[in-house]
């Protein structure tokens, strides 16, 4: 730096007396040192400066003094993508965040680690929750790497802590680690879902599960990145921290130890983490065994700061692939009421919504890329259009993260199943690969998020 300093200065070469030169050296060592402090405390500024966390003022989020509403994705492997460990790919994951950044997409929810044994049937590995208390250390700085990469893109993160549901070990993972005999998985033939359903409502009444997941809740909030010394809670580029992926009370007679457990881990968290904004993951009146009254109880907590809904046309019986033409038209009408329902109850509560996820396969539920998504593209713009209408006025309705994306990568030949060693899709192991995945070459339903994105940030 200094011979660049005097090159740049003196580029004309002169005899000068050693005393004379020396002291030049010196000036120039302290006025290279000098620039590049002030260099450095410039762009710290410049960051607090334009990075703030997302609030919620009367009925809508807050960016940077702006009402921030947005089209975005789920992305719930990316913390794995980040790691160093069997499924990480760093390369593969800058590349994918360059491409959501490039069609306007900076809202990701995420997964902040699977629970349980490795190499499980139909289960995501590896997990980060090893065992209660013991967490990987590499998926841990695959987390932190993640929230850094989307730290220079200006993108944020909702990130959700366990899961209702059995493909990443989830709740149910837990009462196997208490006692509560052997883990019910619904996908092997044994089990159905009705055995499953039965299994995991007793989460919500065991209190040394509830202990173990306040654990690796705290565990994460009060973490410090390893990559930018930034606090988790700390963190600007983490928008939510959510309970659960889709929790439910998963019948009628578990009402009450639901609530109480969405009343009190939300309270805990807030106690932990005031920076933060706070949200369920849960479904909606489909979420809640068929109860608006449930749904409209647990968003109602001061510690909710906003809620969530899901919608899945085929999953509810709503749209059958085989009778697309007669049963897509009823399908979005059964969409549309959804949507009013909920936002009904959005407005009551004076509270924005988000319906986090949403999805639906390709044309005939064809599952390789370059198929047609003609249908889907028609959903997607069917959704996306109840966004804007609510941006034209300022409602609650303010954000949709799709399901999913699928990133670079593409199904398996021959094979309907993610396996260990796979790459990692949107779509979870359970589920054929390429269901819902939304692919970087899919240009018709790209245009369409680009298209609402620009639309919400002009």
């Amino acid at each position: 730096m200094q011979e660049l300093f005097l090159h740049y200065f003196f580029p004309i070469r002169i005899n000068l007396p050693y005393t004379i030169l020396c002291m030049i050296r010196t000036y120039s060592l302290w006025l290279c040192s000098f620039l590049v402090c002030l260099l450095f405390f410039q762009c710290n500024t410049d960051v607090k400066k334009n990075v703030e966390f997302i609030t919620v003022q009367n009925g809508q989020f807050i960016k940077n003094n702006k009402p921030y509403y947005f089209i975005g994705t789920n992305y719930w492997y990316g913390a794995i993508l980040g790691s160093d460990t069997l499924g990480g790919n760093r390369t593969r994951l800058i590349r994918e965040l360059d491409f959501l950044k490039a069609i306007g997409i900076d809202n990701l929810r995420i997964m902040v680690g699977a629970e349980g044994p490795d190499f499980q049937p139909f289960r995501v590995t590896p997990a980060l929750v090893k065992e209660p208390g013991v967490y990987s250390p590499k998926l841990l700085k695959g987390l932190d790497y993640l929230l850094h990469q989307m730290q220079l893109r200006n993108m944020c993160a909702v990130l959700y802590f366990t899961n209702n549901w059995e493909w990443s070990g989830g709740m149910a993972q837990y009462l196997n680690w208490n006692g509560y005999g052997e883990y019910v998985n619904p996908n092997l033939e044994q089990y159905s879902w009705n055995d499953f359903y039965n299994y995991q409502k007793q989460f919500y009444s065991c209190q040394p599960c509830i202990s173990q997941v306040n654990h690796y809740i705290e565990t994460i909030i009060t973490r410090t990145n390893s990559i930018t010394g930034i606090k988790y809670a700390d963190d600007p580029t983490i928008m939510a921290w959510e309970l659960a992926n889709e929790p439910r009370p998963m019948a009628t007679d578990n009402f009450e130890p639901f609530i109480q457990w969405i009343k009190n881990t939300s309270a805990f968290i807030k106690k932990l983490d005031p920076n933060h904004l706070v949200t369920t993951g849960n479904e909606g009146e489909k979420g809640c065994s068929e109860s608006i009254e449930l749904f409209e109880t647990i968003h109602a907590f001061p510690s909710i700061d906003y809620i969530t809904f899901h919608i899945w046309i085929k999953n509810w019986g709503w749209y059958q692939h085989q009778n697309a033409d007669s049963t897509f038209p009823q399908a979005l009408q059964l969409v549309q009421k959804y949507f009013d329902d909920h936002v009904a109850i959005a407005k009551k509560l004076n509270k924005p919504m988000v319906l986090e996820e949403f999805g639906m396969a390709r044309d005939q539920e064809m599952f390789g890329p370059g198929t047609p998504t003609t249908l889907r593209d028609a959903y997607y713009d069917f959704c996306f259009n109840q966004i804007a209408q609510s941006v034209a006025e300022n409602g609650v309705l303010a954000g949709a993260n799709f399901w999913t994306f699928g990133g670079f990568t593409q199904p398996v030949k021959e094979q309907n199943y993610w396996k260990p060693g796979d790459p990692y899709s949107g779509d979870p192991p359970q589920e054929e690969q390429g269901l819902n995945s939304v692919y970087p070459g899919d240009s018709s339903t790209m245009r369409i998020i680009l298209k609402y994105n620009q639309l919400f940030n002009r």
